[in-house]
């Protein structure tokens, strides 16, 4: 099994004392279905054999279940720190007292705005209870933080909310955007845009270096921002920088529902995400069925869509998170309209379409390509051939960008035009090749590089470098010695070193 799990959220009740505007799970009542405490108890051990690290119990409200305490000690007891996200209305010294003397990590509290409009989105009093709970933490030195959930609401009262944590006294601070799910899916005029995600991102940055708090962007903020990869930098201790390397749903994460069916993700809550059942069968042979949780581990950037299906960075992120796109366009493969690197790339993309002059969008497109911004030359001279669609040069640039995005499927189809216009271009042919390759069609690949190596006689080496590493990914040692050989009668110097074709003469697309 390639995936290690390592923590999960686990809703241990659906029972709630509020009815939040922005709940994404529509909690109320305790349901009749929930695990009993003998079946908690149970899976609690289930999860220590299998070497979870942390569980977050959430709801609904997890103290509204009397045997909480239970849970957590059997978690504890089993190595897996148990964390709680509460909305702090019932906590209080006893509560804080039996969490710390049962194991808890931390305790999470939902604050969601100033007292009005915290009230507003929560219950009536709620922000005092929110604000006596924190203090108390902060006496008993329990370890907790606060989740924030932005919305348009209180979007403008980040900076107030700060303020008063600081106050408090709190350490960690969570920020994340409120999701269309749930009771928030009733109102819409309530999310916030795609645009403010970096609002957020400079915000927690500005409160980074300050350094009086420390801020965690939730996993659905990013991605590929680079005051967000400090943010997460700080946040985590981390030397380098952590970048964003895909959803960790059924990878190294799971979910748990109120009646012990499982899924990759809380969040993501529709019916056909539901792997299995722990009423049904041991939590282990779900995580180990390699027909489960399919819809991530099975995950690539050819099945997005989108700006996300042509991203420079779509292979490691897959999209970034699969919930905002799923409640924001109603399918997991849609693109994610609120990643800031998307953000980015449509104001860039708007900047190109008011680019008139052909020549300067090729111009533009190249020198781009030559500073290996790839995404941003391929606007360019997809720009270009929207002006002039036959126009060869442009056509091969267009398809050498696609290349390096590894977009093979679109650089394919791009050599497969030019191919249609002139059958003999050594260019054409030889991008063709790696694109097959790179599609699995290698020997189909191959045949259009040594085409490309006759129609270039001796003038043109580089299909020679391609088609050498194409030969070496494949382990055919000896076509590629005499490849080498074959080269060094032809063009004097030629040294056939593995180091030189990794550079930018191998692969290249050209």
């Amino acid at each position: 099994m390639d995936y290690k799990p390592i923590t999960g959220v686990w809703e241990i009740t659906m029972g709630c004392n509020m009815q939040c505007k922005h709940c994404g799970s529509g909690c109320l009542e305790p349901l009749s279905d929930e695990l009993n405490t003998e079946e908690a108890l149970n899976l609690a051990r289930q999860l220590g054999e299998m070497g979870f690290q942390w569980i977050t119990l959430s709801g609904g409200e997890p103290f509204i279940r009397k045997d909480w305490y239970l849970i957590v000690r059997e978690l504890s007891k089993n190595g897996v720190i148990p964390n709680v996200i509460s909305n702090g209305w019932l906590i209080d010294r006893d509560i804080l007292v039996k969490a710390m003397d049962n194991g808890v990590g931390t305790i999470a509290i939902s604050l969601d705005g100033l007292e009005e409009t915290h009230d507003y989105m929560r219950k009536k009093g709620s922000f005092r209870h929110v604000v006596d709970a924190l203090k108390l933490m902060t006496e008993l030195g329990t370890h907790g933080g606060v989740i924030t959930t932005i919305s348009k609401k209180n979007f403008n009262e980040l900076q107030g909310i700060k303020n008063l944590l600081i106050d408090i006294g709190v350490k960690y601070w969570q920020l994340q955007i409120g999701l269309p799910m749930g009771n928030f899916k009733d109102r819409p005029e309530m999310i916030m845009s795609p645009q403010q995600v970096d609002d957020v991102i400079d915000f927690t940055y500005d409160t980074m270096t300050e350094g009086k708090i420390s801020v965690y962007p939730a996993d659905c903020l990013g991605y590929y921002n680079m005051k967000e990869l400090r943010v997460r930098q700080n946040a985590h201790k981390s030397p380098g920088l952590p970048i964003w390397t895909g959803c960790n749903a059924g990878k190294r994460s799971l979910g748990i529902l109120h009646n012990g069916q499982i899924l990759g993700c809380t969040s993501i809550r529709d019916r056909e995400f539901i792997e299995g059942s722990i009423r049904e069968r041991p939590l282990k042979d779900i995580w180990e069925d390699e027909t489960r949780f399919t819809w991530n581990r099975n995950a690539t950037k050819s099945g997005l869509e989108g700006k996300c299906k042509i991203c420079k960075y779509g292979d490691v992120c897959l999209g970034g998170c699969p919930n905002t796109r799923l409640t924001m366009n109603g399918k997991i493969q849609s693109e994610n309209l609120y990643c800031s690197y998307n953000v980015a790339m449509c104001r860039t993309q708007a900047d190109v379409l008011e680019i008139m002059d052909f020549n300067e969008l090729v111009r533009l497109g190249k020198d781009y390509a030559g500073k290996r911004e790839f995404q941003l030359a391929g606007m360019l001279f997809e720009q270009a051939l929207m002006k002039e669609p036959s126009n060869i040069e442009v056509l091969n640039h267009y398809g050498y960008t696609q290349f390096f995005l590894n977009n093979f499927e679109e650089c394919r189809e791009v050599n497969r035009k030019v191919l249609k216009i002139n059958p003999l271009d050594v260019y054409a042919n030889k991008g063709m090749g790696l694109a097959l390759h790179r599609c699995g069609d290698t020997e189909e690949g191959i045949s259009y590089l040594k085409r490309a190596i006759e129609l270039a006689g001796d003038s043109y080496v580089d299909p020679y470098y391609d088609l050498m590493v194409v030969y070496n990914e494949c382990g055919r040692t000896d076509e590629m010695n005499a490849l080498v050989e074959r080269a060094r009668r032809i063009f004097p110097g030629f040294d056939g070193q593995m180091e030189v074709v990794s550079g930018d003469r191998s692969i290249s697309g050209l």
